[in-house]
């Protein structure tokens, strides 16, 4: 996951690292190769991300720019409507990352991924589309693809995966490979390891957290924030906090319905338990 200046910069910090290493065999040595190497890449990943939308309908391509640019450090660069335009876009403007539409004019999104890898251009790729095929997911997999956003969404469902890509990628830029631990740890899409328990958002509480999960577990198929907050007796708001919260972590899906009038009712479905944040163990079916 490397953006063209993202490379560029990464190869400058570690050849610091490596002359400093090369000059002497001394823990020093290697303490200030390593910082060089850290301060360099930081430099890097504070910059802007470019992003290019590819969408052929241009309302949709409207509100994804939107979207993208009330995310920091994203800005668009671009927007292109077709897999043609896309791939002159991507060659003129030299983007970090593609928002990728699958259903364009002239060409299947997936078969635009190796055109620009043919062509040399390093840009990562997150599907934005309404595909739900199996064989779609999995190409997108197979293509190497970042992350994949059904269609239709909202902009917390984007900005959740715009910063965690923000994160991976700043992670990757500041890599510096001494060990297979080294090389598991970015394989594993963390620079880190993982903490044990997630920490909840500041101003909720593990207690309705456990009483959501719960209610939405037991739901009979769907629950709306409203018929959630009916169950449990905490207020609507809440509810839809909780709800939204258990959707960016997986825990929950969101299916859209769609009435007469107004805007989409959103749906949750429980899908698994969020380790450490859920009910225990023993407490579950």
């Amino acid at each position: 996951m490397t953006g063209r200046s993202g490379t560029v910069d990464t190869t400058a910090a570690t050849g610091t690292a490596h002359a400093a290493a090369t000059t002497g065999r001394t823990g020093t040595t290697h303490a200030a190769a390593a910082a060089a190497a850290t301060e360099a890449v930081s430099h890097a990943a504070g910059a802007a991300i470019g992003v290019l939308v590819v969408d052929d309908d241009f309302m949709v391509a409207r509100v994804h720019r939107a979207f993208v640019e009330r995310v920091e450090p994203f800005r668009v660069v671009g927007v292109a409507g077709t897999g043609e335009q896309a791939l002159a876009a991507v060659g003129e403007l030299r983007p970090d990352l593609v928002l990728l539409d699958l259903y364009l004019p002239d060409v299947f999104g997936l078969d635009v991924i190796p055109r620009l890898r043919a062509a040399g251009h390093d840009c990562d790729v997150m599907v934005i589309s309404a595909a739900r095929e199996a064989d779609a997911v999995r190409g997108a997999v197979r293509h190497g693809v970042v992350d994949y956003l059904l269609k239709p969404f909202e902009f917390e469902d984007l900005r959740v995966r715009l910063e965690r890509y923000a994160v991976q990628r700043g992670r990757l830029l500041g890599t510096v490979v001494r060990s297979q631990a080294d090389v598991d740890r970015v394989l594993a899409g963390a620079a880190a390891p993982a903490a044990a328990v997630p920490a909840l958002p500041k101003g909720m509480s593990v207690e309705t957290a456990e009483l959501v999960e719960r209610t939405l577990r037991e739901a009979d198929g769907t629950l709306s924030a409203s018929e959630c907050a009916a169950r449990t007796g905490v207020s609507r708001v809440s509810a839809r906090r909780y709800l939204e919260y258990f959707h960016t972590v997986g825990s929950a899906e969101v299916s859209l319905r769609y009435g007469v009038a107004g805007r989409p009712e959103r749906r949750y479905r429980f899908r698994g338990a969020v380790a450490g944040l859920a009910l225990p163990p023993a407490a579950r079916p």
